[in-house]
């Protein structure tokens, strides 16, 4: 049976002794803790020596592996040199350290679909000893922040950048021991005040903290559940103690970035030693290449803990709002103050409010998919009406988009939703796409989707139509614009879930090829074409307008009672005033989406509770499937991501909450008493 000694500077109340097994062989493992007496230390590893087939050093300090030359301190480097000398195989873990940071990152980025880590905000309680751990993190995200300066002298403020704390660790953390009186300055009750104001703050924004095994308590000792509730923390060789602590906390997933080489958790000095003496490696330098090549090669994981006991995956979106008019600003309790005071001043509170800049309104939490997956963000305001972004040129608009995705990077969302433009800006999403730090998607698919989605469920409930064959309704709808980009679309979806669908544009070579790609997907649909809507209109159960020019065809007082029209042109084509001279006609801006999950909090967007815009919904459903890339750009949504949407949609539990019209969302006594009127006119004529 090999023999293991694990001589740690930490305290003896934690000393142990194990059996083990590992590549098929037994070794017995004695730690033996010293309060941090070097000479004790000194005096044990002279006793072991010829004893042990290993003796592993613990509990040291690593030397800083950044800026100036590093250096052990003075005892720990005595306690080195007399390993050397010795004939037993003395190890700190020092090769095994570093592969394992490196390793348990690429690694849990890689088993997580190579995005876990993507943008998240990182705090490092100590840059100096996670460097390693930095250098990899700064692969995927560059929102990282090292609390260095605060911790270690007391400065009221943190690093945001590798390049700033590189800097640090060069030039001013050296220069830093030289300025008499800095320690005493910064011990002061005001200063430490603020500094613990700061590490507490910056813990709560952070996703990821990265803690070093030395000072882990210490680091710590601060935060409670409200700074680490949610948080996933980075640390090595995680004790049954510090995961316990961990836990209480609210702590959901601990990364050890020790690799767990046998079943017990036992210190990176120990693991190397236990490789040294299983595979009988010499002292010498070729002997530490064999080890790494070793190390490399052994299919080595890093644990993964949720104290919680079930995983938990949270992934971040942004999505950006704007007010469709004067009453959404009223949501902002200032302005509904003022409004209530001087009624008039709207006009005026309008036309300032499209100047503000982006400012995060609301956190979004509680999202949770039926995959497991959850998914956290942020609504990101601006202050511009459509008219207000109507009124200005698009560049006006998209150098506030632009800075509201900075604001969203810097909060670590992973993909952002830019909501829909007016027509003025149908092709800005491209450019926003183009310059944009993060990931864009205008939600358009999705809002094309459920538009449709709730036109099929306000015919559901007007009555007026029934289903066939259990799905398909017998019902006569039309598309007005079928040939254009969003036309096309709402055609195809609507070919698969109505009996009788009329396609109108101006091009009839384009309808007749449209008329015949619809045909081989739903070959059972009664299908027509023409360039003239004013011949069928008084027919059409459902009438889109998927077109701007259709404002100059679709005359509502020729519509028959109880119809249903779908305007997605934006702005709307219909105003309230024009709704209200036809009181029996139905008229949808949209579907709004249940949002899975039993406690979905944000403020107030117009909508009922836990319910979300078509175009969030789809930022959503992205954040939750782990796609961040950008998904729909441009004035043309695609029919193969309108379908994707949909059924990525359905997988993680969404569903149709509510149908928007020209003032919101149409409650069920509203339909009704559509329903009502529309019977009423029927049975005059």
């Amino acid at each position: 049976m090999k023999q293991i000694i694990d001589i740690s500077l930490g305290p003896s109340r934690n000393d142990y002794e194990l059996e083990t097994k590992f590549m098929n062989q037994k070794f017995r493992i004695r730690r033996f803790g010293t309060d941090g007496d070097f000479e004790q230390a000194k005096d044990l590893m002279l006793q072991w020596n010829k004893k042990a087939d290993a003796i592993g050093l613990g509990s040291i300090k690593f030397p800083d592996s950044v800026g100036r030359k590093a250096k052990m301190d003075p005892e720990t480097e005595k306690l080195l040199k007399l390993g050397k000398t010795l004939e037993t195989p003395v190890t700190i873990g020092k090769t095994l350290r570093m592969v394992g940071h490196e390793w348990s990152l690429r690694h849990t980025q890689f088993k997580f679909g190579n995005n876990y880590f993507n943008n998240a905000r990182v705090l490092f309680f100590s840059g100096m000893m996670s460097h390693n751990i930095a250098q990899v993190m700064s692969e995927y995200t560059d929102n990282m922040h090292f609390a260095d300066p605060l911790i270690e002298n007391g400065l009221p403020r943190l690093i945001s950048s590798m390049d700033e704390f590189m800097l640090y660790a060069a030039k001013v953390r050296p220069a830093m021991k030289w300025i008499p009186g800095n320690r005493f300055l910064s011990d002061a009750k005001p200063i430490r005040s603020i500094n613990d104001y700061l590490l507490r703050q910056e813990a709560q924004k952070a996703q990821i903290l990265v803690v070093s095994h030395y000072n882990f308590y210490k680091h710590l000792e601060l935060l409670g559940a409200d700074d680490l509730s949610g948080k996933t923390v980075i640390t090595s060789t995680a004790y049954d103690d510090r995961v316990e602590f961990l836990k209480e906390r609210g702590v959901d997933v601990i990364i050890d970035t020790t690799p767990a080489l046998i079943k017990e958790v036992v210190g990176v000095c120990v693991l190397e030693a236990m490789l040294i003496a299983a595979l009988n490696l010499p002292k010498d330098q070729r002997g530490r290449d064999d080890l790494l090549e070793i190390i490399s090669e052994m299919n080595m994981e890093p644990r993964i803990i949720y104290p919680a006991g079930r995983p938990r995956r949270v992934n971040r979106f942004a999505y950006l709002v704007h007010p469709l008019n004067q009453d959404f600003l009223k949501k902002l309790k200032p302005i509904e103050v003022l409004a209530d005071i001087t009624p008039g001043v709207m006009g005026v509170v309008e036309k300032a409010m499209a100047y503000s800049p982006p400012f995060v309104y609301s956190k979004v939490t509680g999202i949770k998919s039926e995959t497991g997956v959850e998914a956290e963000g942020w609504l990101i305001a601006l202050g511009e009406t459509p008219e207000q972004m109507q009124a200005h040129p698009p560049e006006f608009t998209k150098k506030r988009i632009l800075q509201a995705a900075r604001i969203a990077k810097s909060l670590g969302a992973q993909i952002m939703g830019i909501s829909i433009l007016p027509r003025s800006m149908k092709d800005s999403s491209l450019d926003v796409a183009k310059h944009a730090v993060l990931p864009i998607t205008t939600g358009n698919s999705y809002v094309a989707s459920a538009a449709l989605w709730a036109a099929a469920e306000a015919v559901r409930r007007m009555g007026f139509a029934k289903l066939k064959r259990g799905k398909i309704l017998s019902a006569k709808t039309m598309v007005i614009g079928a040939t254009g980009p969003v036309g096309v679309i709402c055609s195809r979806l609507l070919a698969r879930a109505f009996e009788e669908v009329y396609l109108v544009g101006r091009n009839i070579a384009k309808l007749l090829a449209l008329q015949e790609s619809i045909l081989k997907e739903a070959p059972k649909v009664k299908l027509h074409v023409s360039t003239r809507a004013d011949t069928f209109l008084a027919d059409m159960d459902v009438i889109v307008a998927a077109s701007s020019g259709a404002d100059r065809v679709l005359d509502i007082m020729q519509v028959k009672p109880g119809c249903v029209i779908t305007d997605i042109t934006r702005p709307m084509m219909f105003s309230r005033e024009e709704a209200e001279r036809r009181p029996d006609v139905l008229i949808i801006r949209s579907g709004e989406i249940l949002l899975p999950g039993e406690h979905v909090e944000m403020k107030d967007i117009g909508l009922p509770e836990s319910v979300a815009y078509a175009g969030l919904a789809e930022t959503i459903v992205l954040a939750l499937e782990g796609r961040f890339e950008t998904y729909t750009v441009g004035s043309s949504p695609q029919w193969d991501k309108v379908r994707e949407i949909y059924r990525l949609g359905l997988k993680h539990g969404m569903k149709l909450a509510a149908i928007s019209s020209v003032d919101g969302v149409i409650s069920d006594e509203d339909i009704e008493k559509v329903k009502e009127l529309a019977v009423k006119e029927l049975q005059k004529g």
